[in-house]
């Protein structure tokens, strides 16, 4: 049970959101439209990173994953493994997601366990050592560095909000 009633969703700014998630308002949502104006900006910034960057929907959603399972966000969990599924995300390489160890993380490619070290990097420790960054320069351009950053900032963001309020 949430720490919060959830809101009506009326407005504007409601039907924006109803837009970008294709005509209906999440729990998620309905926690941010305590705060119109905070959930309007939520929305634009969480609607570029699912839908306007060039980062590849498997790395974007294997970093979703990997802070909902880091941060215990088991809401995130459930609202992005379909999404990581329909990117091409298999059960074994779920199950990797959700393994502490490094040894599980075998069933991964090696990028997608260089991205798995920069997520964890930048969700426990917020230092990111140099050597990993060097390391992810092969596997993507600059744009794309920007996005993977941002994209498990911006999660790291949403997880927090979700684990506080209980969402």
């Amino acid at each position: 049970m949430a720490r919060l009633p959830e809101t009506d969703g009326a407005g504007e700014i409601a039907a924006r959101i109803r837009e970008r998630r294709g005509g209906a308002l999440h729990p998620l949502d309905r926690m941010l439209l305590h705060s119109p104006q905070l959930a309007d900006g939520w929305n634009s910034l969480l609607g570029a990173i699912r839908q306007r960057i060039a980062l590849p929907a498997d790395i974007r959603e294997l970093v979703i994953l990997r802070v909902a399972v880091l941060n215990r966000a088991a809401y995130e969990w459930t609202a992005h493994e379909p999404e990581a599924r329909r990117a091409g995300l298999d059960d074994a390489q779920l199950t990797a997601v959700r393994e502490e160890h490094a040894a599980a993380h075998q069933r991964l490619d090696a990028r997608q366990r260089r991205v798995i070290a920069y997520t964890d990097a930048m969700t426990r420790d917020v230092h990111v050592p140099e050597e990993l960054f060097d390391a992810l320069r092969a596997d993507f351009s600059e744009p794309e560095l920007v996005e993977l950053t941002a994209t498990a900032a911006a999660y790291n963001m949403v997880s927090r909000f979700l684990v506080a309020l209980e969402v």
